[in-house]
């Protein structure tokens, strides 16, 4: 049998959690199915977890799990350093018997050790449960804060006799130089910044909470109203539709894909905005999740407002983060029909 290594472990857990891609989960059912040991893994992580489902869950708010991890770490530390000591102790006790030494010292040394192997267990544990705990916070944050843009949304079209925000256009204009406050629209976040500037939303919503590479905007209001789109791509952290070609007046409907987490085609743009956007999709770049989830799955809110957690780009068979039929991207394509939902940058 040959042994697993740690990504294989890790997709089993994953598994066993519920987080894993439709190619992940082909590779996780292959892996029990043929290999003992890895069955073993999901038997006991299945075991461990089943006492989980009971519980309902409620939002855990980022204090709490900061507070938990420093407690559990401390906690580890402590039991450690008392572990040490319980050693050093032993290996400086002086014993007068043969016979004390024989038994007094091995039984301490065992207790000792005993201790300890069940100590690392407990860490081990209480990591994996924080560490999934703080990932489901995150999740959740980031869920609440698409539903509060949506708020926005809806507030904005109320108060605009039911426009959406929309900048003025032109044929060709790119859609992916985001920070780039000139005269012409040339990022597709422009409109939706329409929801900051005039006050609807706060600009810290933009940039997802489990987002390593997001950075919150930290503007007063008058000089949010200066600005014409975010500073920057770190300010926002999710991708947003871009219209079809062919579409007068855009709807609220429910199935229709307003926002998602970051489109992983374009994680890495050009910082220098008089240079070519030039991508061409390939196996690796069909397959990503999102990075703002560990590329596990993105959230996605929808034109009725709900926002659901997917673990796949695909919405029935249309995959949100790609135009259909095309396969280079020069940052100004435009969807051809209204059921071609694309979400960009």
């Amino acid at each position: 049998m040959t042994p697993l290594n740690s990504d294989q472990k890790e997709i089993i857990f994953d598994y066993c959690l519920g987080l894993t891609s439709p190619e992940q989960t082909i590779e996780a059912e292959t892996l029990i199915s043929t290999n003992k040991q890895a069955a073993e893994i999901h038997s006991r992580i299945k075991a461990t977890l089943n006492p989980l489902n009971s519980i309902e869950p409620e939002f855990c708010p980022d204090s709490l799990v900061d507070r938990t991890v420093w407690r559990l770490n401390s906690m580890a530390n402590s039991s450690q350093d008392q572990l040490q000591k319980l050693l050093a102790s032993e290996q400086n006790r002086e014993f007068t018997a043969i016979n004390r030494l024989g038994t007094g010292l091995w039984r301490r040394l065992a207790t000792a050790a005993v201790l300890m192997i069940v100590g690392s267990l407990l860490v081990t544990t209480f990591r994996v449960v924080t560490g999934y705990a703080r990932y489901h916070s995150l999740l959740q944050q980031c869920q609440m804060q698409q539903s509060n843009i949506f708020q926005g949304l809806y507030n904005y079209i109320n108060d605009h006799d039911g426009q959406h925000p929309a900048v003025a256009t032109s044929t060709g204009d790119f859609w992916w130089k985001v920070g780039d406050q000139g005269d012409a629209n040339q990022s597709n976040t422009r409109r939706i910044y329409l929801l900051v500037k005039e006050g609807y939303t706060k600009p810290a919503l933009f940039v997802c909470p489990a987002c390593e590479r997001g950075e919150k905007l930290d503007l007063n209001q008058s000089q949010l109203s200066k600005l014409k789109d975010f500073p920057g791509r770190r300010y926002v952290t999710y991708s947003f539709q871009i219209n079809c070609q062919r579409t007068s007046n855009v709807k609220l409907l429910c199935r229709r894909t307003l926002m998602a987490d970051w489109n992983p085609l374009f994680e890495k743009l050009p910082d220098d905005y008089s240079k070519q956007l030039n991508l061409r999709l390939n196996k690796q770049l069909l397959s990503l999740n999102s990075n703002n989830h560990k590329r596990r799955g993105q959230n996605v809110l929808f034109g009725d407002g709900r926002v659901e957690y997917l673990k796949t780009r695909f919405i029935d068979t249309d995959d949100i983060y790609t135009l259909r039929d095309t396969d280079i991207y020069q940052g100004c394509e435009l969807p051809s029909c209204e059921t071609d939902f694309f979400l960009a940058p």
